[in-house]
């Protein structure tokens, strides 16, 4: 049952913590002690893949494997595996409020190789029985990044010969001569997996739900292309044909080119979409909710031409629709899914999400047009919705005030009454949290108040995206008990 509650939008990059960025440590652990003191019920995060290309989430090496970013160092000078005085001396990024993934990748990572070569004879038996239990997708994804490695870490579209796919002699010759670099990605994997585990049992202890985003697509540069090329509209040469994105809108005069490969929906069909199966039953053993991102290309998706600069000459394309769903049901039973149906919605988006029964998102920022009536307004909202003030691809609520056209703000003032000395971030969490949706998420930018330099992402532009961290000092008792206060006001505790 869907429960009244409510909760924060935190990545797990954001959180706050001594080495470079946001981790599966003590920062994480705080929090946790922060969501329950404010009577928070749901910790929501963005995808927690290994980011590739504009460090994006959205954009990972693998759909399965997790970010050894958040490998929390400590616990390997705790096993002695890393010398702290080492770690101390490793330029992970000297700002506490920022994210510099240029460091991580340079410092961070050669500290992860040092762990694995200190670690590797004692663990030998516990990697080769994580190695086996997770083989499904963890030997195509340590064994892309080995080859990766090799070939100077370039997609794998510009691999040497003879690496094209993953089923090529000289791929499984490469596969016997460089184990000990295949398992230094096994060894990131265990401690990944290691250290969540941990954490979610410590969410679910404290009666926590965690809410994981799934990115509808995957990364051209990713080991499920390179392994699965079947599985996607790819040309002779491996190419794609084709690439995701969205048209032109109001917030975009060129649309938005995501570049990711498009699927072969057909040969899924055939497959009964065991991958789809595998990769939804993986996600809710990681997750006790998942988000799935751009629901609404599961109805039509909006197709571009491999090569073009913008998205604008692509074109709306049927997908799988209630097929998919029919066949995630018959294999894994009814699934704790929250439906990202945001964009140009037709009836036909909503015919599916009604049909799969999975709330659907309300976005407050959204609402405020003054020249029409909007979905978006609380008093259009029915029950099985999950209300925003905003997410990482809005502005933050102060950024929002600061930037919009006056008639829309003044509608936003007069709707929620919104008051200077209340804080106006404080009267969009009063209008989400009051609202009917039986889920009100707020991001922890909107309960700081902060401006726009806050923000996660600008969608469609590179640099300067998922940078944003918290400190401890943000997290303070004043600020869980005006949390707790409004949460139980409206009968979310």
């Amino acid at each position: 049952m869907r429960q009244r509650s409510s909760g924060v939008l935190l990545h797990i990059s954001s959180l706050p913590g001594e080495y470079g960025i946001g981790d599966l440590g003590k920062g994480a652990y705080a929090f946790l002690d922060f969501l329950e003191k404010s009577g928070q019920h749901n910790w929501q995060i963005l995808p927690i893949g290994i980011t590739g290309y504009g460090d994006s989430p959205y954009q990972s090496f693998s759909a399965f494997a997790g970010n050894p970013y958040f490998i929390d160092l400590a616990e390997l000078i705790d096993m002695g595996y890393l010398d702290k005085k080492t770690v101390d001396k490793a330029d992970l990024g000297k700002s506490k409020h920022k994210v510099d993934y240029e460091k991580l990748y340079f410092n961070k990572m050669p500290l992860l190789r040092m762990a694995y070569e200190n670690s590797k004879v004692k663990l030998s038996h516990e990697l080769n029985k994580f190695y086996e239990a997770e083989k499904t997708w963890l030997e195509d994804f340590a064994l892309y990044m080995a080859i990766k490695a090799h070939n100077g870490n370039r997609s794998w579209i510009e691999w040497d010969k003879g690496y094209e796919n993953a089923k090529t002699d000289k791929v499984a010759k490469f596969k016997e001569t460089h184990k000990d670099e295949i398992f230094f990605w096994v060894f990131t994997q265990y401690f990944f997996f290691k250290q969540w585990f941990a954490l979610k049992a410590v969410a679910a202890d404290k009666g926590i739900t965690i809410i994981g985003d799934l990115p509808i697509y995957v990364a051209e540069d990713s080991s499920d292309v390179w392994a699965n090329p079947e599985l996607f509209k790819l040309d002779k040469t491996s190419k794609p044909i084709s690439v995701a994105g969205c048209p032109p809108d109001a917030f975009s005069a060129t649309g938005q080119l995501w570049g990711n490969p498009i699927y072969n929906w057909e040969h899924m069909d055939k497959q009964n979409y065991a991958w789809w199966i595998k990769r939804i039953d993986y996600s809710l053993k990681m997750f006790d909710v998942i988000r799935i991102d751009h629901f609404r290309g599961f109805e039509a998706y909006w197709e571009i031409p491999y090569g073009d600069p913008t998205a604008e000459k692509g074109e709306w394309t049927n997908g799988p629709g209630k097929k998919l769903f029919i066949a995630i049901r018959e294999a894994l039973g009814d699934v704790n899914i929250i439906a990202e149906d945001l964009g140009y919605l037709t009836e036909g988006v909503i015919e599916l999400r009604e049909f799969t029964g999975f709330p659907g998102m309300k976005i407050l920022q959204f609402a405020f047009d003054a020249r029409e009536e909007s979905d978006y307004l609380p008093h259009n909202y029915s029950e099985n919705f999950v209300a925003y003030t905003g997410t990482h691809d809005n502005e933050t609520i102060a950024g929002w005030m600061d930037n919009v056209a006056k008639a829309d703000r003044d509608f936003a003032m007069d709707y929620l009454k919104l008051d200077r000395s209340e804080g106006y971030h404080w009267g969009f969490i009063r209008g989400v949290w009051s609202s009917t949706a039986y889920l009100a998420i707020a991001q922890m930018q909107d309960f700081l108040g902060l401006d726009n330099k806050a923000r996660m992402n600008f969608p469609s532009t590179l640099g300067g995206n998922w940078i944003w961290r918290i400190t401890q000092k943000d997290l303070s008792d004043h600020l869980a008990d005006k949390m707790k206060k409004i949460t139980k006001l409206y009968g979310r505790l």
